[in-house]
């Protein structure tokens, strides 16, 4: 339905009374925002009812957040495809480094430092390692970068989520050798279902989307003078691949985890008693804009 002239002047009064928000880009995001939001409502013919049910809704996703490992606020980013997104217009021109991914609801601070090689599985799986290197775009190593780590146990939980998990079981910080190497014990990444108990859930189910993502480990890579790296390793025969439920798969960032016995030279090692899986990647960060 057309637009009436009483419903366009509500809309400009409303962009109209931002005009003089001191900071220029605030000013823009927030007209610009208000713009787009009454144009939904309009293109829709939004409802009283329909409104009532959306405030309700974010006020719910709002109640699920606890400040600590549940941000629903995230996870409603997330399925939308809107983390993505911004992922995206974030990181266009990075070529020549490795891509980056969504942040994800469950990342944890201050996590405790892991030497190179240490296990950071206190729950049982198929026991892994994951090595490789970091280095910047033209090939340099990045000595003492740091390598923030987090997935979840074979149960589809994170710790933290899952209180039943020792604190900081499949967390932890590594840092690169003085040859950008580094090398994470773990178990292998399995895929498992985004939390279904709160509105987000809610929102899947009605709109017929399964919630599952494929199995994967979490990165977030730091090194002085380059541009911090956010992503995931992903299991490459997952079968989620194809279907995430946050959209963040890269083909880039698939890893094939390699069986191997505990006789291999990477077994002794790490200290492998038995079969263990073994994945490699090599991570280029971007150096910091001057």
């Amino acid at each position: 339905m057309k637009q009436t002239p009483a419903e366009a002047t509500i809309t400009e009064k409303a962009i109209a009374s931002f005009g003089n928000t001191p900071d220029a880009r605030l000013r823009h995001l927030v007209q610009s925002l208000t713009r787009h939001l009454h144009a939904f409502a309009q293109e829709v013919e939004l409802s009283e009812q329909e409104w009532l049910a959306g405030i309700r809704f974010l006020t719910s996703t709002g109640q699920m957040c606890d400040g600590l490992v549940r941000q629903e606020f995230i996870l409603l980013s997330d399925v939308l495809g809107l983390s993505m997104l911004v992922d995206a217009i974030s990181h266009r021109a990075q070529s020549e480094v490795t891509e980056s991914t969504v942040f994800g609801p469950f990342y944890i601070e201050g996590m405790a430092d892991r030497e190179y090689g240490e296990n950071m599985a206190f729950t049982p799986g198929v026991p892994a390692l994951v090595t490789g290197t970091v280095t910047d775009a033209d090939g340099r190593p990045l000595a003492n970068a740091t390598l923030d780590i987090w997935q979840t146990a074979t149960n589809g939980m994170y710790s933290g989520q899952d209180t039943e998990q020792p604190v900081g079981n499949l967390r932890g910080r590594y840092r690169t050798d003085h040859q950008g190497r580094y090398a994470i014990r773990t178990v292998l990444p399995v895929s498992y279902p985004i939390p279904t108990d709160g509105p987000v859930g809610q929102l899947l189910s009605a709109t017929g989307r399964h919630p599952w993502r494929p199995a994967h480990l979490h990165f977030m890579i730091e090194a002085p003078e380059h541009r911090t790296l956010v992503t995931h390793l992903f299991n490459h025969d997952d079968p989620y691949l194809d279907s995430d439920a946050v959209f963040g798969v890269k083909d880039s960032l698939r890893v094939v985890y390699t069986p191997r016995g505990a006789s291999d030279p990477m077994g002794e090692a790490f200290g492998f008693t038995g079969e263990f899986r073994h994945a490699s990647y090599d991570f280029v960060l971007p150096r910091v804009s001057s």
